[in-house]
């Protein structure tokens, strides 16, 4: 057997292995994700998975509503908030202690400015791990 057909197998073995201990349930992967912006008055969803509606609930504060519930409300959730073109300000994404609420059916999560001002965003993006 040549030094190509033993890596050859060796990937596929390695491939079979990972197949069976990788899967939707592995706590490594993203049971939710959304990007998306509000652009012209509107939520706009470019792309996701596992999320079904993103609402705003206020300036800078959206309502992220999964389509398959969490288990629970245990879930590790990361988001992001950039201005896209040529806008300058920095925009943060982030959660307040009391006023926003994270269940298994949704999260909410809201944008700010460097100075903690509630303000909206043409991109944020969440990421949510259970």
């Amino acid at each position: 057997m040549t030094l190509a057909q033993h890596i050859t197998e060796l990937a596929q073995r390695l491939a079979r292995e990972i197949k069976t201990r990788i899967n939707a349930d592995h706590p490594g992967v993203a049971k939710a994700w959304v990007c998306f912006g509000f652009e012209n008055s509107d939520v706009v969803i470019r792309a996701s998975f596992n999320v079904s509606t993103v609402t705003r609930m206020g300036s800078g504060v959206y309502r992220v509503s999964f389509t398959h519930a969490m288990v629970d409300a245990n879930y590790c959730w990361q988001a992001f908030a950039r201005n896209a073109g040529n806008q300058s300000s920095m925009k943060q994404a982030a959660a307040r202690l009391l006023a926003e609420t994270k269940t298994p059916e949704f999260v909410d999560v809201i944008c700010t400015t460097a100075a903690g001002t509630l303000t909206d965003t043409t991109e944020m993006n969440i990421t949510v791990w259970r």
